[in-house]
């Protein structure tokens, strides 16, 4: 199984790194072994995972979406598991940040099974069933992240306009999404090559040149990023652009025993609910 990471070249891996994971995405999904799969199979597994995650509520079918996800992206698709793991780790940090106002509470008296007394004044405290909502809220999220990350991470984006435009989804929103989404690559390359640009300058040997640097790069950003954005268009444009982009479909037929193991999916998923019950 080859490796894509963001480094070295054939077919394990790309010649080189665009600025980070956002900017890599796509990239990973064009190298994936997973892109041969039919991309509709790919986003209605996704989300039916993610319905499933949410809906059934339960801790344990929540982490095997994970695991589950993790495996097509990681083992099949042949993705790093270290850009993976950088992937989640954004989730991960919002969502627990998130959680603390779940798990812990505020009170004048020592209330809850664990207290924590803050400059005597008042106390935070959690309890068992408070930490375990918010350890439920976390996997429940993860479990939603890891579906969308597995459609996203190994479906091009080509791919993905195409099964909306199938599923009758408005012409002026699939379009807004493919341009706004080709313009955040933009911004982010253009940031990318300025601050290569002032690294290579010894732009950011301390910090007070940092500061200067960063006030640099981020006034010219927005002004550099429109005329590249511009002439993105006028690129478009001189192609025929009719304000609908089309692309090139290749034929991938879903094969039985992707449904197969699909369906004994969904089934174990609901199987692990009705024995473990809501949890």
């Amino acid at each position: 199984m080859n490796r894509i990471s963001g480094g070295g070249h054939g077919q394990r891996g790309f010649g080189h790194k665009h600025g980070g994971s956002i900017l890599s995405v796509d990239y990973f999904a064009y190298a994936s072994a997973l892109r041969k799969w039919n991309a509709s199979f790919k986003v209605v597994f996704a989300i039916i995972s993610l319905l499933l995650c949410i809906i059934l509520d339960n801790i344990y079918v929540s982490a095997v979406v994970i695991l589950v996800m993790g495996y097509l992206t990681v083992v099949i698709g042949g993705l790093s598991f270290h850009h993976y793991i950088s992937m989640m780790l954004i989730p991960i940090v919002f969502l627990i940040f998130g959680s603390i106002a779940i798990a812990a509470g505020f009170s004048l008296e020592p209330v809850g099974q664990y207290q924590f007394r803050v400059f005597h004044l008042f106390y935070i405290y959690c309890s068992d069933h408070s930490l375990l909502r918010a350890a439920g809220l976390i996997l429940k999220a993860l479990g939603a992240v890891s579906a969308l990350y597995m459609m996203t991470l190994t479906t091009p984006l080509g791919e993905l306009i195409t099964v909306f435009r199938k599923a009758h989804v408005p012409k002026v929103i699939v379009e807004l999404m493919n341009m706004i989404y080709r313009y955040i690559f933009i911004m982010m390359e253009t940031h990318s090559r300025m601050k290569n640009s002032a690294e290579s300058r010894l732009g950011y040997v301390d910090f007070r040149t940092s500061c200067y640097s960063f006030g640099q790069v981020a006034s010219n950003l927005l002004i550099v990023s429109l005329k590249r954005g511009n002439d993105y268009y006028n690129a478009l444009e001189s192609r025929c652009y009719d304000g609908e982009l089309r692309f090139l479909e290749e034929e991938k037929p879903v094969k039985g025993k992707q449904v197969v193991l699909a369906a004994a999916f969904v089934l174990v998923l609901l199987g692990i609910r009705i024995l473990t019950g809501s949890c």
